[in-house]
């Protein structure tokens, strides 16, 4: 490749883009991608494909991140070469645990330099364990259709940059193909539960409600709206219910508490989980069967079905008038029926708690894949932009802080409507609720797991020229019902005091 004009690279990229129906693009400005810049640029005036421009590379990841989980569509994100490339694998590593459509496209010198002292220069083929690798635009298509995140490592070789004329074709390539893999066919008669995760398949919905099943749905499932939908679902599994499940069905990658990751890796429930072992919370045993699709045969059990319903909302009628989960509900309201992205932590765990079930609510996505903190503040701005109506983040303030970098965009590039709203306890608020925040630990906790930073979140917003507001949490609901324009970041600060007794009380409610 590196025999190549970098020019007609440039122009075969962008092409290749076009037929893969690439709408969307992230750029990481650079010298040795100067040429694929100028392509997409163009591209960009051109009308064909809309460009986004960042200067920090791990936030360009996951910008594109974010973009491609909320429009389903390949997204690349572009950047020059060396330690550019390495700030990549987060977001990546993100995209092929979650299944994402990301792809990275880095620019690299010409391959009789790597081994020497030429600027820039590292090994960056195989840089990304995992992911599938490719150095050859002819072969991105193919690489495409295995799903997952690509890495697309171009050689160029000077001159970098040339004045020519940029004109690309419009095509209509497909990347819809046909549904296959393996069908399972159950039977009714079983008590069976189905645990739903990050992503899963909508289909089950209709399974569970002929089949009498509960679905055990987190909040980004997709699966929270489903008739047979249980409130608390992680709560009740600490009563007297799951003693009696004689099976569980599985689907998406549910990790999101320990109560359902516990049950799932249990050897002595015939398990059957919708999707393939990357997916499964645990190493599968013997009694674990994968299936891409499933369908039932026979009627439901109403009083099974009716039993998990009942357990549950006694559990959440209980929590409805928490004021630690106040932010939680005004969010999780005003998103409906748009957008909402959710940090990892505490605030995906306590809409978990308190959304309501078996209603309409907001389409929620979330990086669950590894369920970082990371990238959150690009992501939700990614999803924002490829997604319509009101959006909506909520994240804590270590995730907004550890993902502020986000808001450092030029002030052409396109912005969204999005309000994020930090939810501020000045530090680790989950630890208090872990193994760590048992008196025993006390000593060592505030330095090395709550990690207070005193951050001025107003100062920060302000130098990037964002909309800053603090409010307190009766007068969020009030706030959430206005739209924004641009991005604004709605700030409640709360204590972290009494979070482990909270947990405590929550865990109680099951055995009431």
């Amino acid at each position: 490749m590196s025999d190549d004009r970098a020019v007609d690279v440039a122009r075969r990229l962008v092409a290749a883009l076009l037929a893969q129906e690439v709408t969307e693009a992230v750029l990481s400005p650079g010298s040795r991608s100067g040429p694929l810049a100028l392509a997409l640029h163009a591209a960009d005036e051109q009308g064909l494909i809309r460009l986004h421009v960042r200067v920090d590379e791990r936030e360009a990841g996951y910008l594109a991140l974010g973009l491609a989980k909320a429009s389903g569509r390949l997204t690349p994100v572009i950047t020059t070469s060396g330690t550019a490339v390495a700030n990549l694998h987060p977001a990546l590593l993100e995209a092929l645990h979650a299944g994402v459509p990301l792809l990275a496209v880095t620019a690299d010198r010409p391959a009789r330099l790597r081994g020497t002292g030429a600027n820039q220069t590292t090994v960056q083929p195989g840089m990304f364990p995992g992911i599938t690798f490719t150095d050859r635009i002819t072969a991105l298509a193919g690489a495409v259709r295995e799903g997952g995140p690509v890495h697309l490592n171009v050689e160029l070789d000077e001159p970098l940059v040339e004045s020519v004329s940029w004109q690309f074709p419009q095509n209509s390539w497909s990347m819809s193909t046909p549904v296959s893999g393996r069908t399972q066919v159950l039977e009714t008669g079983p008590r069976t539960v189905l645990i739903a995760g990050d992503g899963a398949d909508p289909a089950l919905a209709a399974v569970a409600k002929q089949a009498g099943w509960p679905i055990l749905a987190e909040p980004s499932s997709g699966l929270r709206s489903a008739p047979t939908a249980i409130a608390c679902g992680r709560i009740v599994l600490g009563g007297r219910l799951i003693e009696r499940i004689e099976r569980i069905v599985s689907t998406g990658h549910p990790t999101l508490s320990r109560p359902v990751t516990n049950l799932l890796t249990r050897t002595n429930l015939p398990t059957v989980h919708v999707g393939d072992p990357s997916t499964f919370p645990g190493v599968p045993g013997g009694n674990v069967t994968f299936a891409d699709r499933i369908s039932v045969r026979g009627g439901g059990d109403e009083a099974w079905l009716r039993s998990w319903i009942q357990a549950g909302d006694r559990i959440e009628n209980a929590l409805l008038h928490a004021e630690q989960f106040v932010v939680a509900k005004a969010v999780w309201s005003a998103a409906t029926p748009g957008l909402l992205v959710l940090g990892s932590s505490n605030p995906i765990r306590d809409v978990d708690l308190v959304a309501p079930v078996r209603v309409p609510g907001p389409r929620v996505l979330a990086n669950r894949g590894l369920a970082g903190i990371d990238g959150t503040v690009s992501t939700a701005i990614g999803a924002a932009l490829a997604s319509y109506g009101r959006a909506i983040a909520l994240m804590g303030d270590l995730t907004f802080l550890h993902g502020a970098n986000g808001l450092l965009m030029g002030p052409i590039e396109p912005r969204p409507d999005l309000t994020i709203v930090v939810l501020n306890d000045d530090g680790g608020g989950i630890f208090h609720t872990l193994e760590q925040g048992s008196p025993e630990y006390s000593s060592a906790f505030e330095r090395v797991f709550g990690t207070p930073t005193r951050t001025k979140i107003d100062a920060l917003c302000a130098a990037h020229g964002i909309k800053h507001r603090l409010v307190e949490a009766k007068q969020l609901e009030g706030y959430l019902s206005r739209t924004p324009v641009g991005i604004e970041v709605l700030e409640v600060q709360v204590t972290r005091a009494g979070r482990r007794a909270l947990q405590s009380v929550v865990s109680g409610l099951a055995a009431v």
